[in-house]
Formats: C-alpha cells, sequence, structure tokens
C-alpha cells in the first residue's frame, strides 16, 4: 500500500510540472489575515473561496497584490493590505507592487534579510527560509480567581525552487485549569495532556502541537503531505461540516484550480481512535515487573469538496467524507473524486458499514459588501423519513449572514445560527466516530444543539480590532447511538440540560507583524442539568461570572 501511494505521488507530480509556485499554509490561528481577507472579498475587491481553509501563503500574497491596485479601498484598509504585505511578500521580493510596501530590508549582493516581522527571513535566488519565535500568554480572572494558558515554540517555513514548499510549527502549551477537553463546549483547539495538580486542588496540564507538511505545486494545484488542521464551511462561530476543534493531524492533501469556475479539494486523513485493540496489546515484562503496553485501533478519514462557481461572487459546494477503522489505508478511498459510501457497500458488503458523510455548502457574495451562507452535514439520510412526523434524519444545519462596509467603512455585523440533530457525529462502533482524539471533527456543541450568535466589529485604524457580540447556545441530552426502534425518534431538545448566554467586548491590537496584545470582558451566564454543566464546562466558567481576560503573543 505505501508503494502504491509513493506511486500517486510521483504520477501527480511528474503529469503537473509547469510553472508557479510553492505552498505553504497559514495556520488559521492567524484571524486578523483572515479576517481582512474575508472583508476584501465582501467589498468585491477580491475573490476567495472561504468554504475551505486554510489558506496559503502564495494566495494570500497574490489577493493583497490584487488589493493594492484596487482604487477603491479606504485609508485604513490600503494601510492594512501594506502591512501585511511586508510578511506574505517575503519570498515573492522580485514581484512586488512599485509602490513601496511597509518592510525594511537590509541590501547585500543578491541576498535579501528582513527585520519585519519578527524572526529571520532570508532569500536568495530560489531559495526563501523564515523562522519567527512563538510566544504567548493568556489571562482569565474573576474575583480573586484566576487561571491562564501559556505557550511558546518556533514557526519556520521554507520554499525550493518554483515548486517545493516545505514549513513546520511546534507550540508548547501549559494551561493552569484543564479548560480545553473532549467534551468541553468551546472554540478552542484541544490537545492531548499531561495532566499536573495545580495549587486549587484541581487539574492543570501540558500538550504539544505540531503543524508542518511538504508540498508540491504548479500554476493550478498543489499536492502536499501535511499535518495541520482542517475546517470546511462557511462560518464566523465554528463550521459545522469540519471544524479545527480537534488535534491537527496528519493528511495527504490534494488542491486543484483548473480554471476560475472549478476548485476541488480532497484530504485522506490518519485520525486517531484512542480505542484500544486488545488483539495487538502487550506485556512488556522487565526484572522489576511487567508494563501493559496499549495499541490504538487504526482509523482513517477520506473526503472531498468540489466547489462550482457559476456566478461571480456566488459559489456551491458539495462533498463527502467516510470515517472507516479496523483496517489499512484503502487503495480506492485514495481516489479522490468517488463518492465513498458506495464504495464502502462493496468493501464491508454484508457485514457493518463504515461511517460516511455528506455535505453541502452555499456562498452569495453578489451584493456588494453583503456575505450570504448556509451550510448543511447530513449523517444519516433516508427518504422515508421525511414525511413521518415522528421521526428524523441526522442532519447539521448553518445559516449566517455578514454586512461589511455598508453605508459606513470600517464595520461589520454579523448573524449566524447553528442547528444539529440528536445522534450526529456520533457512531455505534467507537472506532468510527466523527472525532480525533476524541475531539469531534464537526460542530463543537455536537448533537443536538442550537446556537445563535450575534456580532458587530469595528477597525476604526490599522491593526485595531474591536468587537461585540453576544452567544446563545443550547443544549440538550447526550444521546447514545444505540440500535433500536426509537434510535431516529429521540426528540430534538426535549430538555434543554446545558444553556450559556454571553455577552463580552474585546479588543485587539497587532503591533506589528505576529505581535498582538489584546483585552476582553465577558458576562456569561452558563447553567443547565449539574452533571451536563460538569461535563461541558470547566469549573471556572460555571455559572454567572464577570470574566475579564487579557495577553500578549508573538505567532500564534
Amino acid at each position: 500500500m505505501k508503494k502504491n501511494l509513493l506511486f500517486i505521488l510521483f504520477t501527480y507530480i511528474v503529469w503537473c510540472s509547469s510553472l508557479n509556485a510553492q505552498v505553504v499554509y497559514q495556520d488559521i490561528s492567524r484571524e486578523s489575515i483572515y479576517q481582512l481577507l474575508d472583508e476584501l472579498a465582501n467589498d468585491k475587491v477580491i475573490e476567495i473561496n472561504s468554504v475551505v481553509k486554510p489558506y496559503s501563503r502564495k494566495f494570500i500574497y497574490e489577493q493583497l497584490l490584487l488589493a493594492k491596485k484596487d482604487n477603491s479601498l479606504s485609508k485604513r484598509q490600503m494601510q492594512e493590505v501594506d502591512f501585511f504585505l511586508s510578511d506574505y511578500s517575503i519570498g515573492f521580493s522580485s514581484r512586488l507592487p512599485q509602490s513601496k510596501p511597509d518592510i525594511d530590508l537590509i541590501k547585500k549582493p543578491e541576498v535579501a534579510m528582513s527585520l519585519s516581522p519578527v524572526g529571520i527571513h532570508y532569500h536568495k535566488d530560489d531559495f526563501t527560509f523564515s523562522i519567527r519565535p512563538l510566544w504567548g500568554v493568556k489571562y482569565f480572572t474573576k474575583r480573586e480567581q484566576r487561571i491562564f494558558h501559556r505557550w511558546g515554540g518556533l514557526d519556520a517555513f521554507a520554499t525550493i525552487g518554483e515548486h517545493w514548499g516545505f514549513y513546520s510549527s511546534l507550540r508548547d502549551n501549559n494551561l493552569s485549569e484543564l479548560f480545553i477537553q473532549t467534551d468541553h463546549f468551546n472554540l478552542y483547539q484541544g490537545g492531548v495532556y499531561k495532566v499536573w495538580k495545580n495549587k486549587s486542588g484541581g487539574y492543570g496540564g501540558d500538550f504539544s502541537e505540531a503543524r508542518g507538511g511538504v508540498t508540491y505545486s504548479n500554476k493550478w494545484g498543489s499536492i502536499g503531505i501535511v499535518k495541520d488542521y482542517l475546517e470546511w464551511g462557511d462560518n464566523y462561530h465554528g463550521s459545522n461540516i469540519l471544524s479545527a476543534k480537534a488535534p491537527s493531524f496528519a493528511q495527504l492533501k490534494i488542491h486543484l484550480k483548473p480554471v476560475s469556475w472549478f476548485e476541488f479539494n480532497y484530504s485522506h486523513a490518519s485520525l486517531i481512535s484512542q480505542v484500544v485493540d486488545s488483539s495487538r496489546s502487550y506485556f512488556n515484562h522487565y526484572p522489576a515487573g511487567s508494563i501493559y503496553r496499549p495499541v490504538f485501533r487504526p482509523k482513517f478519514m477520506a473526503a472531498n469538496m468540489f466547489t462550482l462557481k457559476p456566478f461571480k461572487g456566488l459559489s456551491f459546494s458539495f462533498g463527502n467524507s467516510i470515517v472507516y477503522s479496523d483496517k489499512n489505508f484503502q487503495l480506492a478511498y485514495l481516489i479522490p473524486v468517488m463518492f465513498f459510501k458506495s464504495i464502502d457497500h462493496t468493501i464491508n458488503a454484508n457485514i457493518d458499514n463504515e461511517n460516511s458523510q455528506l455535505f453541502f455548502n452555499l456562498s452569495s457574495r453578489q451584493i456588494k459588501h453583503i456575505h450570504l451562507y448556509a451550510s448543511l452535514f447530513v449523517d444519516e439520510f433516508k427518504i422515508s423519513r421525511i414525511s413521518k412526523d415522528d421521526e428524523h434524519n441526522f442532519w447539521s444545519e448553518k445559516i449566517g449572514v455578514r454586512i461589511s462596509n455598508l453605508g459606513l467603512k470600517n464595520y461589520s455585523l454579523t448573524f449566524e445560527f447553528t442547528k444539529t440533530m440528536p445522534i450526529v457525529y456520533q457512531h455505534r462502533v467507537p472506532s468510527l466516530t466523527f472525532a480525533s482524539n476524541r475531539f469531534s471533527l464537526g460542530h463543537f456543541l455536537g448533537q443536538n444543539s442550537r446556537d445563535f450568535y450575534f456580532e458587530a466589529t469595528a477597525k476604526p485604524v490599522r491593526g485595531l480590532y474591536l468587537k461585540a457580540y453576544y452567544v446563545w447556545s443550547q443544549h440538550g441530552e447526550d444521546y447514545s447511538y444505540i440500535l433500536d426502534s426509537n434510535l431516529t425518534r429521540r426528540p430534538f431538545m426535549e430538555k434543554v440540560m446545558w444553556e450559556e448566554k454571553t455577552m463580552a467586548f474585546s479588543a485587539r491590537y497587532e503591533v506589528l507583524n505576529n505581535v498582538f496584545v489584546y483585552a476582553e470582558y465577558r458576562l456569561s451566564d452558563i447553567h443547565g442539568d449539574s452533571s451536563s454543566v460538569e461535563r461541558h464546562t470547566a469549573g471556572f466558567f460555571r455559572g454567572k461570572n464577570n470574566i475579564v481576560s487579557f495577553g500578549f503573543n508573538m505567532g500564534f
């Protein structure tokens, strides 16, 4: 199977060897650049396919160059474009626009070394290298209590020639309280902890997160083996198709855009089941005793997304995925354009099937300054259930709208609603759940839930981002996927077991490229059934609270 995979990679590289340029993926945690690109797309300055993230540095650079040529930009937008060009032009300096960007270069014969952003950046001929520090701290305080999240590490990327890109990022995290766990309802990216006891008698933990990859690209596509996050589905408050909640995972990733009206994305991922395979586990015997060595069951996911753009500003995306386990790579799932559920019926004929999904996304930026979007995730579907009042299919829907700079510059308004039916993202076989490291790959509230999100933002000057938002989230019973006659009759939100109402005000300022300071004041009320609140919320955030958070970070 490894030989087959290497043959596919080699064939693709030979087949598509034509010009331009290297792909290095930008961490989705750098919200400021993603927010700017979204704003420019809403203003019809550029066009983006926001259903699939992360974007590559090459793509971001090209969009910034296009925006710089547009005379309709406000003063603040132009300053932000120049500001980000000082970062994303690294490695592309020969193609910078004639107007001077906001970047300081020390010139040497055939060598340019940039001192901005913070880090070491080298470019000569067909080789570019950049290394940047990662460091940050965020404190949460209420009354006399305080918890923190600290992190540090390094982020680096390199490009060689016209086709090859490499990137690597390592971030070590330290939390004084475990407020990012598998069942917690928040948008923080998860991790696998080394747990220790804190001063208050509770538990803190450490975890590391490594991202990176190697990619090969040409004018209209790229292929790579990367370990990174995937976020599929338009959203401003958590995707319901593929979210970035779970720790990053290794994947074969393909992106193709042969024409302006069609785009294709594919991922074949190696997930982490954390389900022990007792037949492969064993004991190591030593003079002092025996140590049990558990071995996890293998778990994989294949997913594709087709995007059609029939009109400028309108895109319709559809795709499917399958989570499979208890076997090695299946060659059929390495065919990117397939309908995986049909393949599953052949591979697993007359036995229990794998876990397959369908999804759809509609995004419209046809009206200037307005982004309308909707997404549908279908976990299990039968036509016969549609006409029955007492049965339902397993699906999750999201609708939303963002208004940017309409009538008044430098602001945006957002409304988003998400509803997820019972049993969605679940499976009767533990190794086939829609999860990795037991973190859901879907919406952060999971099954049997709904979420209302309102947001107002302002960007009065370059780098300053002000936001006010309101969240009203509800979660019902946590149903188990038990095969019985009532499986499709589990009632939606028959009883609210967990509820959050939060209003918050925040400010963030990007002092230099990759250097941020920020603060937030949050009034929150998280309540409900005691066992559900305890399961889904860290102790610090339970109940009614006035919480002030603030911090600093360099990198992401």
